[in-house]
């Protein structure tokens, strides 16, 4: 594919667009290529880099045949090899995100990120398999009809990996025989949520879902808020005439959060099921989950850079800048933060994902005149490795093992792909990113890969960087570029292996 690059802001426009193109004076194109098409794998030799998996960092070679590793070891040889010298760098198995939202209804809009763009900003960030949420429609829709949808939304649009949890918003006996087909379509993660109009479960039908999945050696990641209170609480704000941006962390307390994950993990525990609380973002919600374990439930946990990172003041940005960050559950306190890192420290929570929702400028104004109408959700999945990498490995809260664990490994064994992703070992997919810890740069909505004029991470300094992206033998990405594009393939999974 040919694309015409805007070397003032980064964006890049297909051929066909380049007509409707209109310049400024000191602005000027340059021509860039992408190959798209078959997989074009060649016998490959990575040399003298350091392999990262969970559990050590040894300095080691890799070769790569077709799809798939085929060694590692020291001092491996290959005479009819192509040989890539990545001395200096890290080489960690592809990243799994496993929480994205592409091509999604919400709030009257849809996200300004597809799977084609989407895919291409996450794989330029290391991220070789997303998991994205499809979901049944309310109002008599299967499961079926949800997945077809889903399938016409991704399916040739993709440049790295992937796959889709199921959401499920109505329980019936039709539903609860769908099930099964979503196991033999390689579904064996679904999500439930507690607050949204159009998705929520009510608490009945969520002990049905969860002991039905659990019979079925499967589980759901949660959406974790009390949808009443935040009704009451809106509606207090509203009757005040509190419609600012600020307002909305107010609206959707850590309280409430952590109420609903009290209150999951009691049914969950009556249903005898497993379950997972997504994107957990406060102390109160993780004490919940701690206190759970520590009554012999099995529970897991995923949370997201933006609730590593962010502090609620960003809310209160001048010019209804606070729009930029409204998602849900909010972005916390700094305490909040400190205890989310300590939890990864302590391996207490399983993946860092992203729940990437992102909009524009144009769509977040919708809520100009009331917050509660403003489209919830950020763009994450570029910086997600190279954020963690430098305020997680470099500062010393976690180790790059650890960073492994939550990205690739844990993830892997959590969505059941591993070892085929998640691992750089022998019969793996070789799905591999090289990362350089010397590189440097800074995030900016005027150079990332999104369809968005925003980033919630505008001026944050990251002290690495992606050199090369391998997709299943691939070189996709190349000095932090895309090289090669739609390679991605479903993936139809396994279940959970912890």
């Amino acid at each position: 594919m040919v694309y015409f690059k805007h070397e003032n802001c980064g964006s890049c426009f297909a051929a066909e667009q380049f007509v409707d193109i209109k310049l400024g004076k000191k602005c000027f194109l340059t021509l860039h290529i992408i190959k798209k098409g078959a997989s074009e794998t060649v016998k490959t030799l990575l040399k003298n880099g350091t392999v990262v998996s969970g559990d050590m960092s040894v300095r080691e070679d890799v070769l790569i045949d077709g799809e798939k590793i085929v060694k590692v070891g020291r001092n491996l040889e290959a005479e009819d090899a192509q040989v890539v010298d990545v001395n200096g760098k890290l080489l960690f198995p592809g990243f799994i995100d496993g929480h994205t939202h592409f091509d999604l209804e919400v709030a009257g809009t849809v996200t300004a990120d597809d799977f084609e763009t989407g895919t291409r900003a996450a794989i330029a960030g290391g991220t070789t398999l997303v998991i994205d949420y499809a979901s049944q429609d309310k109002g008599g829709h299967t499961l079926k009809e949800g997945l077809e949808k889903w399938h016409k939304k991704a399916d040739g649009k993709c440049s790295c990996d992937y796959s889709f949890h199921m959401s499920i918003v109505e329980w019936n006996d039709e539903t609860e025989a769908e099930v099964q087909d979503m196991i033999d379509h390689g579904i064996t993660s679904f999500k439930l949520y507690m607050t949204y109009p159009a998705m929520i479960v009510n608490d009945c039908d969520m002990y049905k879902i969860l002991k039905k999945l659990g019979e079925c050696g499967c589980f759901a990641g949660v959406h974790c808020e009390n949808a009443g209170v935040i009704d009451a609480l809106i509606s207090e704000a509203k009757k005040e005439g509190r419609l600012e941006p600020e307002n909305h962390p107010l609206v959707r307390p850590d309280t409430m959060e952590a109420e609903a994950v009290h209150r999951l993990l009691v049914i969950a525990k009556e249903a005898n099921a497993p379950v997972m609380v997504v994107h957990l973002t406060n102390k109160k919600a993780y004490e919940e989950v701690m206190n759970a374990r520590k009554n012999g439930q099995e529970v897991y946990a995923e949370t997201c850079p933006q609730y590593l990172l962010l502090e609620d003041s960003v809310y209160s940005k001048p010019d209804f800048g606070g729009a930029v960050y409204v998602c849900a559950p909010p972005i916390r306190k700094k305490e909040d933060q400190d205890c989310l890192w300590k939890a990864l420290a302590d391996e207490e929570i399983q993946t860092v994902a992203t729940d990437q929702c992102s909009f524009t400028l144009a769509q977040k104004a919708l809520g100009k005149d009331d917050f509660t109408k403003i489209p919830g959700g950020l763009p994450g999945v570029q910086t997600r490795g190279t954020l963690l990498y430098t305020y997680g490995v470099k500062t010393g809260k976690i180790t790059q093992e650890q960073m492994c664990k939550v990205l690739c490994e844990t993830p892997a064994k959590l969505y059941g792909v591993y070892p085929n992703k998640g691992a750089i070992t022998a019969g793996s997919d070789a799905d591999i990113v090289v990362l350089d810890p010397a590189k440097e740069s800074v995030i900016s909505a005027a150079t990332h890969a999104y369809n968005t004029d925003n980033n919630p991470f505008e001026g944050f300094k990251l002290e690495c960087g992606i050199d090369k992206v391998f997709l299943r033998g691939n070189l996709a990405v190349e000095e932090g570029k895309l090289v090669k594009e739609k390679l991605g393939k479903y993936i139809a999974r396994g279940k959970k292996q912890l």
